[in-house]
């Protein structure tokens, strides 16, 4: 399954196209695709009011949602953040490393656009979706016969 992280939600919930956004759209009636709690909370946390909240969370229930509380996944997420950090490379957030670290676990690939996921592909081996940006058509030259 892919889970489908805040980053790209916010953008796809603004009518910002990107490729990330560009793949969601494509591929929502096509496969199952994922949240966790966090992210809900993340984009809930986002609108500005409680009856834009209430219609999102209606329309991402329809999505499967899993909880990640728990103190197993917490001390794998900072198994993995000290490991990152001794090669190098910190990730900015906490909850970045708790999505990255379900998604590991569970065997779930992520789609997002957040550069704090790059050492958890590079380094521990995170299953990322990367959309294709589709090629724009050559330019047709100009022969001055119009």
């Amino acid at each position: 399954m892919v889970i489908v992280d805040t980053t790209v939600w916010v953008d796809y919930l603004n009518d910002v196209a990107t490729a990330e956004t560009d793949w969601l759209d494509q591929e929502l009636a096509r496969q199952p695709l994922g949240l966790l709690d966090l992210m809900v909370c993340e984009i809930l946390q986002g609108l500005s009011t409680d009856d834009e909240a209430a219609r999102v969370l209606r329309d991402l229930r329809r999505f499967q949602l899993f909880e990640t509380g728990g103190l197993e996944l917490a001390t794998a997420a900072a198994r993995n953040y000290r490991t990152l950090r001794a090669k190098g490379r910190t990730v900015r957030k906490t909850i970045d490393c708790l999505i990255a670290t379900f998604c590991l676990r569970e065997g779930h690939s992520l789609l997002h656009s957040d550069r704090d996921f790059d050492p958890f592909e590079q380094l521990l081996g995170l299953s990322v979706v990367h959309p294709r940006i589709p090629e724009s058509e050559p330019p047709v030259a100009d022969d001055g016969s119009a």
